[in-house]
């Protein structure tokens, strides 16, 4: 597999018919983060009534719209055009990540066919998405946190017209502390790179975390990364030390 770190380009597809418009600025910030997008597609009808605000927001963004019209009524008939069309740039062999951004469980076949040609996998869907085309993905990202972490952001003279969403903050910590399969995730992972003292480097335990639970993301739980959550659950030592020019955050179940 690839190393996402370095691997940077990246072709965004977007399924139109099973995604939101209002969440595309989000979506693009968000994979922006991980490399350089380089193609952006979005498939549909754009004959259709229910994709007409779609116009606008593929217009400011430089999305490629490509038209699909629907052979029988009520099928969506775009998952087949946005399949071959992915097909079509992986055989390029100049992406090192492909990011599908629907709610579809019908593109997890095409999620698993990237991954087995080393390509790193970015799904991006809502909180409905089936947990087959999630697990389908190297990393999943809910549009659902996005969608929160960009009303944060927002300039409080933006919010002026409706009465602004209470900012989310982290889970009150004995909350955190009964999520059993939350506090399992967190000391598996530790213990599985602990060092004789029981000390694991926190980066390293993320990335298994990713691995085993693709749409895994401290987001949910009121953090903007591992450090912050393995930090704020109370049941872990953390230690900053510094190894030359850079520092390495160390992690310790507090149980060893």
């Amino acid at each position: 597999m690839k190393d996402i770190d370095t691997a940077k380009k990246i072709a965004v597809l977007i399924d139109a018919e099973n995604a939101s418009y209002k969440m595309l600025g989000a979506v693009l910030n968000e994979l922006s983060k991980h490399g350089h997008i380089i193609v952006k597609k979005a498939y549909g009808d754009w004959s259709s009534k229910h994709l007409v605000n779609w116009k606008q927001p593929l217009n400011e963004l430089a999305i490629n719209p490509v038209q699909q019209f629907s052979y029988t009524q009520g099928k969506n008939s775009s998952d087949a055009a946005m399949i071959i069309d992915a097909m079509d740039l992986l055989y390029t062999e100049q992406f090192d990540a492909f990011a599908l951004v629907t709610s579809d469980s019908d593109f997890t076949k095409l999620a698993s066919r990237l991954k087995e040609s080393q390509i790193y996998v970015f799904g991006v869907g809502e909180n409905k998405t089936p947990a087959a085309f999630r697990n389908a993905c190297d990393d999943f990202i809910l549009t659902e946190v996005l969608e929160s972490t960009e009303e944060e952001d927002k300039p409080a003279a933006k919010k002026t017209a409706k009465k602004p969403a209470a900012k989310k903050t982290s889970q009150n910590q004995q909350t955190l502390k009964q999520d059993t399969k939350l506090v399992n995730i967190l000391r598996n992972a530790v213990d599985e790179y602990a060092d004789d003292d029981g000390w694991a480097v926190l980066s390293t335990c993320g990335s298994l975390i990713k691995r085993q639970y693709p749409d895994f993301d401290p987001r949910n739980y009121g953090f903007k990364n591992f450090t912050l959550l393995f930090d704020g659950i109370g049941l872990f030592e953390i230690d900053r030390r510094k190894n030359g020019s850079r520092n390495t955050v160390y992690v310790k179940d507090k149980k060893r």
